[in-house]
């Protein structure tokens, strides 16, 4: 399972990246300080790590020369929006910069890009009665290959990756084709009927009223 750390002072922002991370099939950590953080890369070895810049004894800047030789992929989260810290982050080698406030779908999107662009991505998904090998883009219910269309099997895989997490339409429109959404649910609204009723899903991606879908997990 992937290991991520999660360096974060503000506890609650911490327990809902946490939440939310577990929920999407990884395996975190919480901690609290630059210190902390140090104390856990000595004892343990993490596939990605999501870090604070503004933390209490050692900040995100600080830690990243600690971080550099551990070659570990690294993402920052902090309310430091401008220009300026952004590159300085970059510069430093973080992977990413994600600025406060952020949506949680918008963190796991990036996560997930850093981790497949570090080739750690888990291969095999299973969830309720199927099998998503990523690799091959192949979906089985009981050994038996499922048929999907290329959009129909981004939407799964959106909806696996945010379990629990109540998407909206425009979010999901975003995500799959890529452009603005312009208030037409339909291209939306079809696909996911589509691909639910393929799958067999149409009790566990449910229609959240005004909103759009969400998998229960």
């Amino acid at each position: 399972m992937i290991q991520i750390l999660v360096v974060e002072d503000e506890r609650p922002i911490s327990n809902l990246i946490a939440v939310n991370l577990r929920k999407a099939g990884y395996s975190c950590r919480c901690v609290y300080d630059g210190m902390a953080a140090a104390d856990a890369l000595d004892k343990a070895r993490y596939d990605l790590i999501l870090l604070d810049v503004m933390l209490p004894k050692v900040d995100g800047y600080e830690l990243m020369n600690y971080i550099t030789p551990l070659e570990i992929p690294v993402i920052f989260l902090t309310a430091k929006a401008s220009v300026t810290d952004r590159v300085k982050g970059l510069k430093l080698g973080a992977d990413d910069y994600l600025t406060k406030p952020f949506e949680i779908i918008e963190l796991l999107a990036r996560v997930e890009t850093v981790l497949r662009r570090y080739h750690k991505t888990e291969n095999i998904l299973t969830v309720h009665d199927l099998v998503i090998d990523t690799s091959s883009r192949i979906v089985k219910r009981d050994g038996a290959p499922i048929n999907l269309t290329k959009k129909e099997y981004e939407l799964l895989l959106l909806f696996v990756r945010n379990k629990n997490v109540a998407l909206y339409r425009e979010t999901i429109y975003e995500r799959i084709w890529g452009g603005e959404y312009m208030g037409d649910s339909r291209t939306v609204d079809l696909h996911v009927q589509r691909m639910r009723k393929k799958i067999g899903w149409e009790d566990k991606i449910v229609t959240v009223y005004k909103v759009g879908y969400r998998l229960e997990g």
